[in-house]
């Protein structure tokens, strides 16, 4: 018989006990978040109809590229959920009672072919907060200081870049860039911090832009007041793209400052959001030791998908924000002897030929909301006792038929040594 391969698929991995503890903790750190905001649990099927999710107003042609597609049994085209943003747009869509403002979080398995790196994989776990039913920037910035809370709980010091696509499309519309090489244009500046001026201009060069709009863009890139609202002022008087984007600029900053939370939000007038979906305001999550240099957290407004999903011009104010659990979970990176230090068990039981009545015992604390491990390998009281040091647990409660006899448990303090003696009628 051949041998199977037991690799596991590429972009995918298995998570040991030790790694899934933490992974867990991250996702019920952000679920209590999330639900501390107010949100409501969703849940949306992995599987979809291609249509669905190759509509205009999904992921772009880049994310596209990299869907996994199959076909069922009746020759229908289906595909794997990408993010959860357009299943849940599709939910509204279907759902047209719920009442608005609808605030939603979601956390679950999502699926990219696409190029593996540090906490990017192939399968991968998001976790999704949008709100419909609001166009005041109030609520970007309910998300914003919603995702600094939730990392500042998981103990990790982050920023956020955020800009607006008005903003962005519209300056690039003032520099004459032709109206069908916008989004183009706007996905090769998104690349200016990674692949720096030089290598912007030439990809700039390759789209066949006038010379005069190449210099245009190019000394938008390097002025030096351009981090700040008030240099595009003269240009609102332009064009309203640019009118449109700098008052909701102006005003998602106001929330930010009276938040206190202006430092740690920067604006960012090249960050562009490389999928087509945004409307408005847009924002990265970047750790702030740079230890991982990839975002691990995004987001933005995209007011025309549901509409675009119902086939209506009706506008849906909407915005989302997502995080990666698993890059989050890399970012993290603690130790196994760090994760010792917070064992996930409060009492482990030492039968010495009473399996039955330590059951009990066992029983009895979990009851009471106690995390109880119950040694049924018959160890030897002194593997025992190494075990528990090792997995740091505080608590080691050895039960011997004298324990049985009398009515009682041996209560073991793991850290000070001391013993302590607890009555239990086992009869």
């Amino acid at each position: 018989m051949k041998k199977m391969d037991y690799q596991n698929v590429k972009g995918t991995q298995d998570y040991l006990p030790n790694a899934e503890v933490i992974r867990r903790n991250i996702r019920r750190t952000l679920e209590d978040v999330f639900i501390q905001y107010g949100c409501k649990p969703l849940e949306t099927p992995i599987l979809n109809y291609t249509e669905l999710l190759a509509s205009k107003y999904g992921g772009g042609a880049e994310i596209l590229e990299e869907m996994y597609t199959l076909t069922d049994r009746g020759k229908r085209d289906l595909a794997l959920r990408y993010d959860l943003t357009i299943p849940f747009a599709k939910v509204v869509a279907m759902n047209p009672t719920l009442k608005m403002p609808f605030k939603r979080y979601e956390i679950g398995k999502v699926f990219r072919d696409g190029p593996i790196k540090t906490g990017r994989f192939r399968e991968f776990t998001q976790c999704d907060v949008d709100i419909v039913g609001v166009d005041l920037q109030i609520a970007e910035a309910e998300l914003m200081v919603m995702a600094l809370d939730a990392f500042r709980k998981l103990n990790l010091k982050v920023s956020i870049q955020y800009n607006n696509r008005k903003l962005l499309t519209g300056m690039l519309d003032v520099f004459g860039t032709e109206a069908q090489k916008i989004n183009n244009v706007v996905l090769i500046l998104d690349k200016l911090e990674k692949v720096g001026l030089g290598a912007v201009i030439s990809e700039l060069n390759d789209q066949g832009l006038s010379n005069s709009t190449i210099m245009l863009i190019k000394q938008f890139l390097t002025d030096e007041r351009n981090s700040t609202l008030s240099y595009f002022e003269s240009f609102s008087e332009q064009n309203e793209e640019v009118r449109q984007g700098l008052n909701e600029l102006k005003e998602l900053a106001s929330y930010l400052e009276f938040l206190n939370i202006n430092k740690q939000c920067i604006f960012n007038p090249f960050l562009a959001r490389g999928l087509e979906i945004y409307t408005g305001t847009i924002y990265e999550i970047f750790l702030s030791d740079q230890s991982i240099k990839s975002s691990i957290g995004s987001g933005g407004r995209y007011d025309n998908a549901i509409g675009g999903l119902i086939g209506t011009t009706e506008k849906f104010s909407t915005v989302g924000i997502s995080f990666g659990l698993d890059v989050i979970y890399t970012a993290m990176s603690k130790s196994e002897k760090e994760l010792r230090e917070n064992p996930n068990i409060d009492y482990y039981i030492v039968p010495l030929g009473t399996q039955k009545e330590s059951l009990l015992v066992a029983n009895y604390l979990r009851n009471k909301g106690y995390k109880v491990e119950y040694e049924m390998s018959n160890k030897k009281l002194g593997k025992a006792l190494d075990k528990a040091n090792k997995e740091k647990i505080p608590y080691v409660i050895i039960i011997g038929e004298n324990e049985v006899k009398n009515n009682q448990f041996k209560i073991k303090d793991m850290l000070s040594g001391d013993e302590r003696v607890e009555s239990y009628l086992f009869k």
